[in-house]
């Protein structure tokens, strides 16, 4: 096998021969240096006054040119990754230029831009008393023009692969654009930045051509180590070699640190780190050592302390809000409501959530919460939470440090916050996990730890964009079950995202149904249930939907055929037919009696529902029809995939509902 395995892995002659010749040709002048260099005069070559003082000088270059890039290229970098705007390509190839520009002609693009004699150079002079030419901070300027490319490109891609949901959650939680920058965005880049760094550093000092032609070679000045190899070529070439191998080595030196990551990766441990087998058994509303009860006790009296318990008991904000854009409907809700918001895939649910955070152009809210008109506020002053689908924790955070970040971005203290923060995870049983990192937490204790982040953030609108979907069953009935405790004293209105027909009858008060951005249902679960509008929401609560156009005893079907009904709509209306699975009767011959619609068909699925058993049934005289029965029916009538059955349904059982 291994023989085998080695043989398909063996590159072709045709690729491998260039590819070695290549390596051989990169390798022989590095090997050249390393050959000729004097080993017995080495200290004293390196150690002479002039290789020093170009040493000193080349570090300081390169040092301030690193900082000058850090102060004008983080940003840049930032701009060209996170915001769109007309020239951007422009801009993007002009920090690209430096890197393909020959140096010597990037030194006489800067004599021109900035010398004696150049487009800013007499202003500087004459306003500041500034000239760079023949000057160490023009050898700065020109290390920096060279290098900054280096950082921009590298942070760029380490800001592109982060995903913005960590920055937007933060923003719902209050925290300003500078702090999520500072606080979010550059620790879990940092990998980026320091390739970006290290790189722009090392350019920095070995940068020649630029610095000469703009900055001169003034011994002590400006000739840095590059310039003193050059000159100790004409008169000491063994000199300049053991310079060259300092240089050399110096920069392999940040090539291996850096281990070939010269792009970087934001900060995502989750993915590689399996977490811990801890407790995901216990139920969610307890912590190790108290029941259920005595942990809620426990987190109100903290709560009350810090003063969580006294706002959420006695303020309430309603939400009143319209949104126009791809989302055209109205919301009011009284406080304590909540709103499973369902559809199917493009139907808006998602714009909806992002427009009430303003943080989409596709869709406009305005928004009221309690007294409060937030329409014109930035989404970190409107109070609105976000927990997205993936809860978006903080990675380089400890599970605390994440609940507190919406206090803190409040400007609530520092000791204050984590007390009302740890109060959250003990009410929603992970308190015990408040020091792990989120990697080190399983999927149902992410959940939890999100979830108890923007509650401690103390919002007047909560919005769950599918919460529980990544869950396995059993973590999601815990969660779910926390969920719906926790809610019923929320004192604002929660949205929740959802395609699970459990979620939205069990968490909801009221179920909005989108389709193409516009309300198609909203009402109370119950209701949604028994008479769904949407052929999809039908679908999702398992019946059968079959839409068409009334007729005088019943419905002609969108997909041809007819449907009799007890109860016929106004001839001409647009209707839905409801049938539940287990109104379908399933028969192996064509049914006698009674029953007024009857089609042959053929099994296509089989699956199993708990004890019962569901049949997709297809025919060419009537939509697809799903019935439940029972194993013991299935088997005594021997079905299987492709069995040929006839099935009927009683005019009594179908529902027409109006659309």
């Amino acid at each position: 096998m291994s023989r085998l395995r080695t043989r398909t892995n063996r590159p072709p002659v045709a690729l491998a021969l260039p590819a070695l010749l290549a390596v051989a040709f990169l390798l022989m002048p590095l090997i050249g240096i390393l050959v000729r260099t004097p080993w017995g005069d080495l200290g004293e070559h390196l150690g002479s006054p002039g290789v020093v003082e170009a040493l000193k000088l080349s570090l300081l270059v390169s040092l301030w040119a690193l900082g000058l890039s850090l102060l004008l290229g983080v940003p840049l970098a930032w701009l060209l990754a996170r915001v769109e705007f007309k020239g951007k390509a422009l801009v993007r190839s002009l920090v690209l230029l430096p890197m393909v520009l020959p140096p010597t002609v990037g030194g006489v693009a800067l004599l021109l831009g900035f010398g004696r004699r150049g487009l800013l150079g007499p202003w500087l002079e004459d306003s500041f008393g500034i000239t760079l030419p023949f000057h160490t901070s023009g050898a700065v300027v020109a290390a920096t023009f060279v290098a900054m490319p280096f950082l921009v490109i590298s942070l760029e891609g380490a800001l592109g692969g982060l995903r913005q949901s960590y920055e937007e959650t933060a923003a719902s939680l209050g925290a300003s654009p500078v702090r999520v920058f500072f606080t979010v965005t550059l620790p879990m880049v940092a990998p980026g930045l320091v390739a970006g760094a290290a790189l722009t550093w090392a350019r920095a000092l070995g940068e020649f051509g630029a610095t000469i032609t703009f900055a001169g070679n003034l011994p002590g000045t400006t000739q840095t180590l590059p310039l003193q190899v050059y000159l100790l070529l004409q008169d000491q070439p063994e000199a300049a070699t053991s310079v060259s191998l300092l240089l050399l080595a110096i920069a392999m030196a940040v090539l291996i640190a850096l281990r070939g990551r010269w792009t970087g990766t934001p900060i995502d441990r989750g993915a590689v780190t399996p977490p811990p087998p801890a407790a995901e058994e216990a139920p969610a509303s307890a912590v190790p050592g108290t029941d259920a009860g005595t942990a809620t006790d426990t987190a109100a009296k903290t709560g009350t302390e810090t003063g969580t318990g006294a706002e959420t008991a006695t303020e309430h904000w309603p939400l009143n809000a319209t949104v126009t854009g791809f989302n055209r409907l109205t919301l009011r809700a009284e406080p304590g409501t909540t709103i499973a918001v369902v559809g199917e895939n493009g139907a808006g649910k998602t714009t909806l959530l992002r427009a009430l955070l303003g943080l989409t152009p596709r869709a406009h809210a305005e928004l009221r919460l309690g007294d409060a008109d937030v329409t014109a506020l930035p989404p970190h002053k409107r109070q609105v939470a976000w927990v997205p689908q993936d809860g978006a924790l903080f990675p380089h955070l400890s599970a605390l440090a994440n609940t507190a970040y919406g206090l803190r971005a409040r400007r609530v203290p520092r000791a204050g916050a984590r007390r009302e923060a740890q109060a959250w995870l003990d009410r929603l049983g992970v308190g015990h996990l408040a020091h792990r990192k989120p990697s080190q937490l399983s999927g149902g204790q992410a959940q939890r730890v999100a979830l108890a982040r923007a509650l401690a953030a103390r919002p007047r609108l909560l919005l769950l964009d599918e919460p529980l979907a990544a869950l396995d069953q059993t973590t999601r009935a815990h969660v779910r079950h926390t969920l719906r405790t926790h809610l019923a004293g929320f004192g604002g209105v929660c949205l929740i995202v959802t395609h699970d027909p459990v979620e939205a009858v069990s968490l909801a008060d009221r179920v909005l149904v989108l389709a193409d951005g516009r309300a198609l249902q909203d009402a109370p679960p119950a209701e949604v249930s028994r008479h769904p509008r949407s052929p999809w929401v039908a679908r999702m609560l398992g019946r059968n939907a079959w839409p068409g156009i009334a007729s005088a005893d019943g419905l002609t079907l969108a997909a041809g055929g007819r449907l009799v009904v007890a109860e016929a709509l106004t001839e001409g209306a647009q209707a839905l037919a409801i049938i539940a699975p287990e109104a379908v009767s399933v028969h192996r011959d064509r049914p006698g009696g009674s029953p007024r619609n009857v089609w042959p068909g053929t099994v296509r699925e089989i699956t199993a529902v708990g004890s019962r058993l569901r049949v997709l049934i297809g025919s060419a005289e009537a939509p697809d029809l799903v019935a439940e029965i029972t194993p013991d029916a299935a088997a005594e009538l021997g079905l299987a995939d492709g069995s040929e059955v006839w099935t009927s349904v009683k005019a009594t059982e179908v529902t027409l509902v109006g659309l």
